[in-house]
């Protein structure tokens, strides 16, 4: 089925979280995905607050979501921060609009008060419990009369609105788990004002979606169980229902769901540890969603959402693989020009007390450089200053050589190059790749020794590892950055080898 199909309207989607807490994988990939579907069919993402919870809800974290989102590129067309015909867009400013709609229901008898105190509602559910019944409301008020009504008012009990749901079933066609249908005895009457008269989510979530305009409503399979009750509300209203697309659950390598056991769960952990939002982007589209073009996996954020059609997206839970993430971001990251990545960088180099914080243009030119050899050896952009050590400094406090280096300068083959090549480097005043390829060239010459041996040996000699990256590019990048006025000091290439050959 081509799923430009699936509208007649205007497309019309939304983002509603709730500032209680850092935004997630499973959020962001809510974000992202109607976000896409938008795009593709050139309709508005719009974004609300959900934040009747305000015992949980707080600035900060609305203020951080809001940057997560832009940090992906995720613009939304209308909504907070930008306004639009159908604001407000945040629930806390929208009371009056919940309790015009809760009367409206009320006068027409689609709801009813309840006086139940929590206590009374805990010993029913306990004693359905018992019986292994599924707990839910019994309907004691129901059925009051309306002096019953009065006498309560007048007495002073608070009371909660409920809506009265209707006998038979309700069900929906879900445009990714097909149809999903139930008996309305299985659901209790839904709170739509609790006894303060603050609105409840499916309550707010109902009216919002309705004054809104929202066609399709995106969202997480956990909301499968909301949208019966949503649905009834609105009948209750006389309102048209949005086509409904649940998403379903992203799990962790070992098959449970997402959680900080498995590492970095929100955006700005991502964010922070050096991943590029191009990367979680890319990665994030496809927990759940495949292309029409079989193995393809490297795509912007535009290429997917020019084919992103509801039908591609799967039944089954999606694993969230940290190790695919690192994969892809380590691609993102060695495509990405020497100079952005410089920028983006340069914080955790000055965290590690590698580059100043003033750092001028000589030094940043240099850096540059630096991460230009480097950035292939990374998943990420916090890595970049311990790969790069290969270049800054030498830790007196950790082994000078690794294991592999140790190996081949203990040989008496090494030996005899690591020598040789420390006295020609001694002689001259200064080194560049055309005077250490010479001095290659004499240091076979002299030992006799070629191929692995001869590289590894002053590879070992150099940097104390028995791999790394090229070895002319860090002869000169060893020589320009010992000039240079840095809080770590760069050793020249013959500090280096007195340094590493002193240490055997």
């Amino acid at each position: 089925m081509n799923d430009r199909s699936t509208t007649d309207v205007p497309v019309r989607v939304r983002f509603a979280p709730s500032p209680t807490g850092f935004l997630h994988v499973g959020n962001v990939r809510t974000a992202l995905f109607n976000w896409l579907f938008a795009r593709y069919h050139k309709g508005t993402f719009l974004l609300r607050i959900e934040d009747t919870d305000a015992e949980r809800s707080e600035t900060q974290y609305e203020k951080q979501l809001l940057e997560d989102l832009r940090w992906l590129g995720l613009e939304w067309n209308e909504g907070i921060g930008l306004g639009g015909d159908y604001g407000p867009y945040r629930q806390s400013d929208r009371y009056e609009v919940y309790q015009k709609y809760a009367g409206q229901l009320l006068d027409e008898d689609k709801a009813f008060p309840c006086f139940c105190t929590e206590r009374e509602l805990e010993e029913v559910r306990q004693q359905q419990m018992d019986r292994n019944e599924t707990p839910r409301y019994s309907g004691k008020c129901r059925h009051l009369t309306p002096e019953e009504l009065e006498a309560r008012r007048e007495s002073g009990v608070p009371s909660t609105l409920r809506l009265r749901v209707r006998p038979g079933t309700v069900g929906f066609d879900d445009l990714v788990f097909g149809r999903v249908e139930i008996e309305t005895s299985q659901i209790s009457d839904p709170i739509l004002l609790r006894s303060d008269g603050s609105p409840t989510y499916n309550f707010c979530c109902v009216v919002d979606d309705l004054l809104m305009k929202i066609s399709h409503v995106i969202r997480g399979e956990g909301h499968l169980s909301n949208t019966h009750r949503q649905i009834l509300i609105y009948e209750a209203l006389g309102a048209a229902v949005p086509q409904f697309a649940h998403l379903s659950t992203i799990l962790g390598p070992d098959g449970q769901k997402l959680s900080k056991r498995h590492g970095a769960t929100s955006v700005r952990e991502f964010q922070v540890q050096g991943y590029l939002p191009e990367a979680l982007g890319n990665y994030l589209a496809l927990l759940g969603w495949s292309p029409s073009e079989d193995g393809k996996e490297m795509m912007s954020l535009g290429e997917i959402a020019a084919e992103f059609n509801l039908t591609r997206i799967q039944k089954s839970p999606a694993i969230f693989d940290g190790k695919k993430l690192d994969w892809m971001n380590r691609s993102y990251v060695s495509q990405t020009a020497d100079d952005v990545l410089t920028d983006l960088s340069k914080a955790f180099f000055i965290e590690a007390g590698l580059i100043p914080p003033d750092a001028d243009a000589r030094i940043l030119d240099w850096q540059q450089r630096v991460i230009a050899l480097i950035k292939t050896r990374v998943d990420h952009l916090d890595q970049l200053p311990a790969e790069a050590a290969i270049i800054y400094g030498l830790d007196p406090d950790a082994p000078q050589l690794d294991e592999e280096a140790a190996e081949i300068l203990g040989t008496p083959e090494g030996k005899a190059v690591a020598s040789e090549f420390t006295r020609l480097v001694d002689a001259v005043a200064d080194l560049t790749p055309e005077s250490y390829r010479g001095m290659v060239s004499e240091v076979k010459s002299t030992t006799g020794q070629k191929g692995r041996t001869l590289f590894h040996s002053i590879r070992a000699a150099l940097t104390g590892r028995g791999s790394g990256p090229d070895l002319e590019k860090l002869i000169l990048l060893y020589e320009e950055g010992s000039r240079l006025p840095l809080p770590r000091k760069v050793l020249s290439c013959r500090e280096r080898l007195h340094v590493i050959l002193g240490s055997i």
